[in-house]
């Protein structure tokens, strides 16, 4: 009865919005995604922080825990559990599965990711997981916003644009910072910068950030408003520690693809001993869910084995930053081994803390590839926090340097996420936002602006996008490439072309004509295998000489042709017809003749999308 009602209910309100004009519904639902996202985000943090203090409390401090050994594992577990047995999934993503979606499959999120993004995260992180809860937030809200626009039947470019003010909520729920939100937004998921856009995304962020005050008072992640003066002689320090942002950008990067290739890599194959060749060896997996539990194994010891060795690796790490920004940086060896001797020795401390900046991708890509779910956004603002914290110090032992290591320290944390995530404007107006840093706009812009330059130039595509863009499936703000990733291939194939076997006769070939609407003619052989074309231009000399009708066969007149695969991007397709200079073009699966392609029907469809991008 209840289900019948509220299905009733439903069905008013989506009968009342079809008369509304399409502006207006925009902006209502834009309040309603940025104030669902912002509960979602206030949801997540008070879930995560009640786990892990319960957990952290049970802890001595000053001695040494091999309970931060276990707990990384069970969280682990858990959401191993959770994600294959419950979610029926393989892996539960963040925003690349955002950006996916927005690529390929018209912004449609699961209603699945409103909520399991937000437990998942609850399990990994509040256990210890070395991640971020940005990712895992931001699907949530994304997956609010599309099955939203899903529900009231919004056409694609509509639905993305709620996705942008789903994501847009949930980060302005998370650091109480709307300007960084819209900015993630245009950034990140390659929202369209247009004065139309702009206008929802901003609701979206300000009802998130309300939302997050009004439950949580302060909802920023760092709880610091207090800055050292700028000296403007400090600004070539401040590009100095964008350079070396930069780097700790790339080795974020390159670091983290590799150890999750490893750690995919090691539940695809087995060792095993030959007996005959009296060594160890490899093949392929057999038993794909012992492999899958052999790698949250193999993960969840290596994982709680670093934090073991290095407590700040547990959780977020934002507890971590406000000590370094509060002057006590010494706590963070606290259940260390290395508590005696970096207590009071500041050298000690900074190789402890170098030492787990280094190990801190280790850490955090461990614990995404054997399952856990969390994103990357955190892990980057603590280890730029570190890197601005540790070359301030190597400048400070310089005798004519004297630079602020709580500057450096918001710097560095620009300078580092501005190359990860190769979004400077959100990494600037989030340090300035979320830490009360206006009067460091300056250092601040030249060190997130610096570490994006270095990690654009050396890693083009972002951990996101990287896989994305390897497979064409990349939206971008190029249009030209966003266009190109947006048009189906398969509903341009044209395949009202007569086809020929390459066993008949010319006669044949004139015997179709009277029937064929092109003047190309597809052969193929008897297994319908792709042999070449016959162009009726290359022919006419023949049509009416009825004495070769017999004696000329199809095989002696088909010309090679290249034939485009089934697989291909729509971007391999243009540059196809540029380098031929062909109007049609054969369409293969397997060798094997399907369609064509015709220039004017791509650039027909290519028109229509673009244009669709300006309305």
């Amino acid at each position: 009865m209840i289900k019948r009602q509220l299905t009733h209910y439903l069905e008013s309100i989506k009968v009342m919005a079809s008369g509304m004009p399409l502006q207006r519904l925009i902006i209502i639902l834009s309040l309603v995604i940025g104030t669902l996202s912002g509960l979602s985000a206030v949801l997540l943090k008070n879930m995560v922080f009640s786990f892990s203090e319960f957990l952290k409390n049970s802890l001595d401090i000053h001695s040494v825990n091999l309970i931060y050994f276990a707990f990384p594992l069970l969280g682990l577990s858990l959401t191993y559990v959770f994600v294959r047995y419950i979610l029926k999934e393989k892996k539960l993503q963040g925003i690349t599965r955002i950006l996916h979606a927005i690529s390929t499959k018209k912004s449609k999120l699961k209603k699945a990711d409103t909520l399991s993004p937000v437990l998942g995260a609850t399990l990994t992180v509040g256990a210890g997981g070395s991640v971020g809860l940005e990712s895992p937030i931001v699907l949530s809200g994304s997956a609010i916003g599309s099955n939203l626009g899903q529900f009231f039947n919004l056409n694609y470019k509509t639905t993305t644009l709620l996705v942008g003010c789903g994501a847009a909520g949930a980060t302005a729920g998370i650091f109480s910072a709307p300007v960084t939100a819209v900015l993630f937004a245009l950034e990140i998921l390659m929202i369209d910068l247009t004065t139309w856009s702009i206008i929802p995304l901003l609701i979206s962020a300000v009802a998130g950030t309300a939302i997050s005050w009004l439950l949580l008072r302060s909802g920023a992640a760092f709880d610091f408003t207090i800055m050292d003066p700028l000296v403007i002689s400090d600004l070539p320090y401040f590009v100095l520690l964008g350079i070396f942002a930069g780097f700790i950008s790339v080795y974020f990067a390159r670091g983290t693809k590799k150890i999750e290739y490893w750690m995919e890599l090691s539940s695809l194959i087995d060792w095993y001993y030959d007996s005959k060749k009296k060594k160890f060896t490899v093949r392929r997996t057999r038993n794909k869910k012992w492999a899958s539990v052999r790698r949250l194994l193999i993960g969840g010891v290596i994982l709680g084995t670093l934090i073991f060795i290095f407590p700040p690796l547990y959780g977020e790490g934002y507890d971590a930053l406000n000590m370094i920004l509060t002057d006590r940086s010494h706590e963070l060896a606290n259940s260390s081994l290395f508590y005696n001797s970096s207590h009071d020795n500041i050298a000690y401390l900074i190789l402890f803390l170098s030492l787990v900046m280094i190990v801190k991708v280790i850490a955090m890509a461990v614990t995404t590839g054997s399952g856990g779910v969390g994103g990357i956004f955190a892990p980057s603002l603590f280890m730029g926090g570190l890197s601005g914290y540790i070359l301030a110090f190597l400048f400070n032992l310089f005798p004519f340097c004297n630079v602020s290591s709580k500057n450096f320290v918001m710097a560095g944390m620009a300078g580092v996420l501005s190359g990860v995530l190769h979004a400077p404007l959100t990494a600037v107006f989030l340090i300035i936002e979320t830490t009360g840093g206006h009067g460091l706009f300056l250092p601040i812009s030249l060190s997130s602006a610096f570490g994006f330059v270095i990690s654009k130039y050396l890693e083009p595509h972002t951990i996101y996008t990287d896989r994305l863009a390897k497979r064409g499936e990349l939206i971008t703000h190029n249009k030209d490439q966003a266009v190109l990733v947006l048009l189906q291939t398969n509903d341009l194939i044209e395949k009202d072309f007569t086809v020929l076997r390459i066993d008949q006769t010319l006669g044949d070939l004139v015997s179709r004509f009277p029937d064929s609407k092109r003047n190309i003619y597809p052969i193929v052989d008897e297994n319908e295998i792709f042999k070449g074309i016959i162009q009726l231009d290359d022919i006419r000399h023949l049509v009416f000489r009825s004495e070769f009708y017999d004696t000329i066969k199809i095989k002696d007149l088909v010309q090679p042709c290249e034939s485009i695969p089934t697989y291909s991007r729509m971007e391999q397709v243009m540059d196809m017809f540029e380098t031929s200079g062909k109007w049609n073009l054969p369409i293969t699966n397997n060798d094997k003749y399907i369609g064509f392609f015709s220039r004017s029907r791509v650039f027909s469809a290519y028109r229509n999308k673009l244009k669709g991008f300006y309305e």
